[in-house]
């Protein structure tokens, strides 16, 4: 007799086609299935918008001025930015598997680490380190979003808290349910609307900016040499967490130019995020930026202070929707069998709850984001697997194959593992943990005084030893 219920991964009753992703109140029809060719459309240059918006934000002028807090000169910094900036090229590279296979980077990783293997890795890098981002953002523009509120003459107490953590995490989670072509349609006008409300504090910050700002005891050697290192790692893992960016790709057509896919992609993260970030390098060579959001206000118009404000918390609903919308195609591909739109709640239920609980109960905040410093032994070798499996298959991926979990499966591998993807895992991310100079520090950098090389050493091993134990990859790169 056969089945009448739904199928989980979407959202669709069963035997019913589902709708195209057309926004206009209709909820994204696809979960973690497949996209047929017929539902494809787009061009590659809507790709610009969504990244750009995702990166026009709060976070990228605290790292700027990060920089200049840990003891680099303007021009230091300026490099550090180039170089942590240019790994957008390799989430420009991840992005080009979505239009081959018509499956979310959470599907196309079973090519990587087999069916079961990649329920953990999703469960790891795709959800749970999600919703901690998620819960950080949150907490950030919830403290805009508090000053604004109190700036309307009303007291930001335990109940107005609260309510305004509610009232973003809401907005936030009805763009991430509504799904992938409300992303594209609205994402270019809130592009539009950061770049104008950040052009006002580039004018005011370079107004005030010292070019030729030098720290007092400037850096050399192995400390300026170790800072750079951590700076750059500080910046790379930015674009190093975008490990989903096919999520955002697939709707696209088969035969969409990669080099326009990666193009957009890595342009789209790359120049806003150079840009914001600079502006948080100059504003700390006048203002103090352990401060920020104070720090700002005092050089920029009075008038403008509750538009920066709003800003603040739109960047973060930006990209806080398009880490939610990932966090719930993992949450599906764990192994849940829920629809999207309530695994995107299940996720934003979590993230409020870590939320409330940090800015209200505990430091817990706190701790989350010192652990998340060290996502990038993780975020590194994972992203580096990808890219590697992507070149090595000259990105051939078999969409359909791809959403088969059986035994029977292509990608099932020796008992729903692919040991070449699990073991570089674990061999870029401990090597990597040894490299480490942030929470602690890894016996080899402390062998090599400070030196924090866990980023290009993780990714590196992590990509010659997948590329090294998969006989059958190698050969299809050689054919």
């Amino acid at each position: 007799m056969a089945s009448t219920l739904p199928d989980p991964h979407q959202d669709t009753e069963a035997g019913t086609a589902p709708p195209q992703d057309r926004p206009g109140g209709r909820i994204e029809a696809h979960g973690i299935d497949h996209i047929p060719d017929s539902e494809r459309r787009g061009r590659a240059r809507e790709l610009l918008p969504v990244w750009a918006a995702a990166n026009v934000n709060y976070l990228s002028l605290v790292i700027g001025g990060a920089l200049i807090l840990m003891g680099l000169t303007v021009w230091q910094a300026l490099a550090v930015l180039v170089v942590g900036n240019l790994f957008w090229v390799l989430t420009g590279l991840l992005a080009v598997s979505g239009p081959a296979a018509g499956a979310p980077s959470e599907v196309i990783t079973r090519a990587l680490y087999g069916v079961i293997g990649n329920r953990v890795n999703n469960a790891v890098t795709g959800w749970t380190i999600s919703v901690c981002y998620f819960a950080l953002n949150l907490s950030a523009a919830s403290v805009a979003a508090f000053s604004l509120v109190e700036k309307a003459g009303i007291t930001a107490g335990t109940g107005v808290q609260v309510v305004v953590v509610v009232a973003i995490a809401a907005l936030t989670l009805t763009i991430s349910v509504y799904g992938h072509a409300v992303i594209v349609k609205l994402y270019p006008a809130i592009t539009l609307a950061l770049a104008a409300a950040f052009a006002v504090v580039a004018v005011s910050v370079i107004r005030h900016a010292d070019f030729s700002y030098v720290p007092e005891h400037p850096l050399s050697g192995l400390d300026l040499w170790a800072t750079v290192l951590g700076g750059v790692t500080l910046i790379a893992a930015g674009p190093l967490s975008y490990t989903t960016s096919a999520d955002f790709s697939r709707y696209l057509p088969r035969t969409a130019s990669k080099r326009a896919v990666l193009g957009w992609t890595a342009l789209g993260g790359f120049l806003p995020s150079m840009v914001v970030c600079s502006l948080g390098v100059f504003a700390a060579t006048v203002v103090d930026m352990t401060d920020p959001q104070s720090a700002l206000e005092s050089i920029l118009p009075a008038w403008f202070t509750p538009v920066f404000l709003l800003a603040l918390v739109l960047g973060t609903v930006a990209i806080n929707a398009l880490t939610a919308y990932s966090a719930g195609l993992a949450l599906q591909a764990v192994g849940l069998r829920i629809r999207r739109s309530v695994s995107v709640l299940f996720d934003g239920t979590a993230a409020v709850a870590l939320t409330l609980y940090g800015l209200l109960v505990s430091n817990f905040l706190d701790t989350v984001n010192n652990v998340l410093q060290l996502t990038v032994v993780l975020l590194g070798p994972s992203m580096a697997i990808y890219a590697t499996d992507i070149v090595l298959r000259r990105n051939r991926y078999d969409g359909v194959a791809l959403g088969d979990e059986s035994p029977q499966s292509p990608f099932w591998y020796r008992g729903g593992v692919n040991w070449s993807g699990a073991g570089a895992v674990l061999v870029g991310a401990t090597v990597s943990g040894l490299c480490v100079n942030t929470l602690y520090t890894g016996p080899i950098a402390g062998a090599l005084g400070g030196l924090d090389l866990a980023l290009p050493v993780g990714m590196v091993l992590a990509s010659a030893y997948y590329a090294l134990t998969s006989p059958r990859l190698r050969r299809a790169a050689s054919m």
